[in-house]
């Protein structure tokens, strides 16, 4: 995709959605011996998070599974859409979009898996992780140079910040103008 195109895209994003596992997670899912679950989350990641937010971007956790961990971590970051145990995330997510007014022009997607791809055929922005099932690569508009779990989620917020303007106010903000 030329980078004029992809520019226009990520102008238009008002919301980001996320798959959890294998996007926000490394997709690994440790169980402990009396059930309890643990998964990786990367803290930059969540950081990048809280910047998107405050420049306007609305955030969902979308997943098929369900897990404590996720709302916990949810709550950390501020995010109040998270909706976990969805089968069908085209079809759930239509019906959210219809609900609120929003058009898929307006939303990034970043899955990993087959389940996904439906939604990333629909959104105004796909993108994936560098890690991600082999199927997704060739139907997304971005493919990150991280995995999941380690740093693809703050290279994607950092796309749409750049091509939105608001990476080089939060630049100034914290003194770092020569990475722009």
């Amino acid at each position: 995709m030329k980078k004029e195109d992809m520019a226009a895209k990520l102008k238009a994003i008002r919301w980001l959605v996320l798959d959890v596992d294998g996007v926000m997670t490394d997709g690994r899912i440790v169980l402990g011996n009396n059930g309890e679950e643990m998964k990786h989350f990367d803290v930059r990641d969540g950081h990048i998070l809280k910047m998107i937010q405050r420049h306007g971007i609305q955030i969902m956790l979308l997943t098929g599974r369900t897990s404590q961990l996720v709302v916990h971590r949810a709550r950390e970051l501020n995010i109040t859409e998270v909706h976990q145990h969805v089968l069908n995330k085209l079809e759930y997510f239509t019906d959210f979009m219809k609900q609120r007014g929003l058009t898929f022009a307006e939303i990034a997607f970043v899955g990993d898996d087959i389940v996904d791809i439906p939604l990333l055929r629909q959104v105004g922005f796909s993108a994936t992780v560098k890690d991600a099932a082999e199927e997704v690569f060739p139907l997304v508009d971005y493919v990150s140079p991280y995995e999941g779990g380690r740093g693809a989620v703050r290279d994607i917020c950092k796309l749409i910040m750049k091509a939105q303007g608001s990476w080089e106010e939060m630049a100034k903000r914290y003194d770092f103008p020569e990475f722009l």
